[in-house]
């Protein structure tokens, strides 16, 4: 359900909605909007008769009910897209901020070189993996704490933000103090514990789409984040799997149009993950801009060739600049703001 609020509403008034409805059995999620203010009211066990009469409240314009599964995330309780920003980084509504670093940290040379190499192309965040999901237990697993702590050091060299993911629920609280944007894998999407955490944390989400994972499904997790209170998640398309073997996963484009839809999340792509081969990540990522994304999130080694790990899917600095260069003609045309 949606409580939609006149513009004369106080906060006052706003409190006393918010405490009606949690009395009715519904939890209460205030949204502020450019336009208008809402209160929606979320639950399966509250008192959805009784909701209805709060438009008696002298404050309340209308009581709508929301008939997507996604209740947060979708249009009918934000009509305008979300900004998110992070330092200089915004996704949403205009802006299309590129993310951009290695797989995997692997020693503060690679990190501190990327890092500064991508912050003069252009990048407004740096990503880099401390903890890293991979098919085989044999395969370089990543540094764990020790890589927290050079993407760190990369961070403090050029004030990027940090984008990294976190795996397991019990490494939350250690993720979340480096990082300031936790990334959740294709893997995880469906981690729903762990997903819950996170929307308990106040940093932003970058959730990333499984590879068979259905658009409903993919908002049905971004609803888990943001059921628990944090409204700030970036919705990642990063391929899914086909019957296709000539690239490591196929992109759907497509979703980025479907998704804004549907969602007033922002929607980034990940072309290096889709694709797999680097020379395919150029033509991927100009797409995506033309398509409308709100950001993509590109894998950048100072040294592919002598990467610990995706080596032939990273570009290096030089091909990122050149890239960079290419995508913001693109978003000039399309009014997008890199």
């Amino acid at each position: 359900m949606v409580i939609v609020l006149k513009s004369t509403a106080t906060v006052q008034d706003r409190e006393a909605l918010a405490e009606k409805v949690t009395a009715l059995g519904f939890t209460p999620h205030l949204i502020i909007g450019e336009e208008r203010t809402i209160i929606g009211a979320v639950g399966i066990s509250g008192n959805r008769d009784q909701i209805f009469d709060l438009i008696k409240h002298p404050a309340v314009d209308n009581v709508v009910p929301i008939q997507k599964p996604y209740k947060l995330a979708s249009m009918e309780t934000r009509t305008t897209p979300s900004v998110i920003q992070v330092g200089e980084a915004r996704f949403g509504n205009g802006f299309a901020s590129i993310i951009a670093g290695p797989c995997s940290v692997e020693n503060e040379e690679q990190m501190v070189e990327t890092a500064k190499g991508v912050k003069l192309a252009g990048a407004k965040a740096l990503r880099g993996g401390a903890f890293k999901p991979r098919t085989s237990p044999y395969a370089f697993q990543g540094l764990g704490e020790e890589g927290l702590k050079l993407l760190k050091v990369a961070s403090q060299e050029t004030g990027l933000p940090i984008v990294t993911e976190v795996m397991n629920p019990r490494d939350l609280d250690l993720v979340e103090r480096y990082a300031d944007i936790i990334q959740i894998g294709a893997r995880n999407v469906q981690n729903f514990s762990l997903l819950k955490l996170i929307g308990q944390t106040r940093k932003p989400a970058l959730l990333k789409r499984g590879m068979a994972t259905s658009i409903e499904e993919f908002l049905m997790s971004a609803e888990y984040i943001l059921s628990e209170g944090n409204q700030q998640v970036i919705l990642c398309e990063r391929g899914i799997r086909t019957f296709e073997t000539a690239t490591r996963n196929t992109l759907d484009l497509s979703a980025i149009p479907v998704l804004q839809q549907r969602t007033h999340l922002p929607i980034i792509i990940d072309p290096s993950h889709a694709t797999g081969y680097a020379s395919l990540v150029p033509s991927m990522s100009r797409a995506a801009i033309a398509a409308g994304a709100d950001g993509l999130i590109i894998e950048v080694h100072n040294n592919p060739e002598k990467a610990l790990c995706d080596g032939p899917q990273s570009l290096n600095i030089e091909q990122f600049a050149q890239l960079m260069r290419e995508m913001e003609k693109i978003g000039a045309v399309v009014g997008k703001v890199l």
